[in-house]
């Protein structure tokens, strides 16, 4: 969020340049941050019971039960999803070095990659997530 508002977080050069603060910046970078969000907070509902029966308060679907293969689907994708992206990220190099010469480089440059490398274990562990997810509700039904 910060690049949509113009501050360029080590970035320099062509880069900064292109991503510097425009309606169209700002909507794609506020998008991206809010889906991915949504995305990650939707993991919770496969350790809590909202995962497991629709929270009363939601109109007409409130307290029905929720299939298992109604999330563990998405789960399954969404874990192999985040696994093909970052994995590759990593193997061919590191976040920071995508920028090239107009990356961030010394401190800025280890702070990122700090930033970006728990990304490594977000697809495992979301697809560990999932298979208990599964086992738990397959063994009650």
């Amino acid at each position: 969020m910060a690049m949509a508002v113009g501050v360029p977080v080590g970035w320099s050069g062509q880069l900064a340049r292109d991503w510097a603060p425009r309606p169209e910046t700002f909507a794609y970078i506020t998008l991206l941050t809010l889906v991915t969000e949504g995305l990650a907070l939707l993991t919770l509902g496969l350790v809590g019971p909202w995962g497991e029966r629709l929270p009363a308060w939601i109109p007409v679907l409130g307290g029905r039960v929720i299939p298992v293969w109604a999330a563990v689907t998405p789960a399954a994708l969404g874990a192999l999803a985040a696994t093909g992206v970052v994995i590759p990220m990593f193997l061919g190099g590191t976040p920071a070095g995508a920028g090239g010469p107009d990356g961030p480089h010394g401190a800025a440059a280890w702070i990122m990659n700090a930033c970006y490398a728990p990304l490594v274990l977000w697809g495992p562990l979301v697809a560990l997530v999932t298979l208990a997810y599964a086992r738990r509700r397959l063994r009650t039904t």
